[in-house]
């Protein structure tokens, strides 16, 4: 499975996206300056489409934003909710005979070894995804043996109902974490946004062609803006691959590994 390196991406993306963004201010004073030489104005309508493309260029910062945002939290409640569930299973493996125990709390200690080697090896991915198929073997091993211990002659009438739902929660949100991290906008959401970000530019730079000057730190402040907003945006959707990392909220299963004595 070949996978981009978010970083290297991301920095491409921010690069050409801020010298596309200063190349487009200059080409549109140039067109501005020539539509004064030949019609001796810029026409009236300008500023409007500009202001126009302006406020679709923010909407869509905003919009893009925020989902990425909302996907980085919802990442890190699902590593809650692992943690949860894998407590909860573990405690009620006390439900099942005492002789099935040990072997069944010894598959479980390797299991959410795995589960914290996947994210650990992030963001070499062939390594994650042999941790993760690991963790999906060692479920089939619990599975079994739970099943095993419930239909032993010495196991409580309601082991099953006690055990089971705990496990398959269990096993569940590791699907639901995995499908998580397959979940971006489509690409043509990012293209979209660079093309307006070069179109808000053009039309910046063609309204400024009356200017007597040219004020450069402006026009750096704008590419630097834009682009630093897209590449924080890719930080986000990627939080396990690149420089913005969710590593921390880790320690709650680490913390669950801890207390399996």
């Amino acid at each position: 499975m070949t996978v981009i390196d978010p970083i290297l991406y991301g920095s491409v993306v921010a690069i050409v996206t801020f010298f596309g963004v200063l190349v487009a201010l200059r080409l549109g004073r140039v067109l501005g300056q020539r539509a004064i030489v030949r019609f001796g104005s810029i026409g009236s309508t300008i500023g409007s489409l500009e202001a126009a493309v302006f406020a679709l260029l923010g909407l869509l910062i905003a919009f893009t934003f925020s989902g990425a945002l909302t996907r980085f939290d919802a990442r890190r409640t699902q590593v809650v909710q692992e943690a949860n569930a894998i407590g909860t299973a573990w405690l009620r493996i006390d439900v099942l005979p005492a002789a099935a125990q040990p072997k069944l709390r010894e598959t479980f200690k390797d299991y959410v070894d795995a589960r914290i080697a996947t994210y650990r090896k992030l963001p070499d991915m062939k390594a994650a995804l042999a941790e993760l198929a690991r963790s999906q073997d060692l479920q089939d091993e619990i599975w079994q043996q739970a099943v095993a211990a419930i239909q032993a002659s010495k196991s409580r009438p309601d082991a099953g109902m006690l055990v089971m739902p705990a496990l398959n929660d269990m096993f569940d949100i590791t699907s639901t974490r995995f499908a998580a991290t397959e979940m971006h906008p489509p690409s043509g959401i990012y293209v979209m946004l660079i093309a307006l970000a070069l179109v808000a530019a053009l039309l910046a730079g063609y309204q400024s062609a009356g200017e007597k000057g040219y004020a450069w730190i402006h026009k750096i402040a704008f590419a630097a803006i834009v682009s630093a907003t897209v590449y924080l945006i890719l930080e986000i959707e990627y939080p396990r691959l690149g420089l913005i990392r969710m590593d921390a909220i880790d320690h709650l299963l680490i913390d669950v590994r801890a207390r399996m004595k």
